[in-house]
């Protein structure tokens, strides 16, 4: 069964956080920490502090834009408040 994944991703380095879409979750963590993609090098080492599974690639995308979004970094901040203080 295939899964697309929306996934958090927090600097271990600075206050960033990232928020993505893959469907290998492991690999495209690798490739962040492991500062190959171009967008997140700066930020790296990373923690991954939440991800979310669907089975369908055009409600993850949904997903993935509303947290890129202002409301949904707030809504994201609000969700993750203990680990993230």
């Amino acid at each position: 069964m295939k899964f697309y994944y929306v996934y958090i991703l927090r600097s271990l380095k600075k206050d960033f956080l990232y928020v993505g879409l893959t469907e290998n979750l492991k690999r495209r963590f690798k490739e962040h920490d492991n500062q190959e993609e171009l967008s997140t090098k700066h930020f790296a080492p990373f923690e991954l502090v939440h991800y979310e599974a669907y089975k369908n690639k055009k409600d993850a995308e949904r997903r993935e834009q509303y947290l890129k979004t202002t409301k949904g970094k707030t809504t994201l901040r609000y969700m993750l408040q203990n680990h993230l203080s």
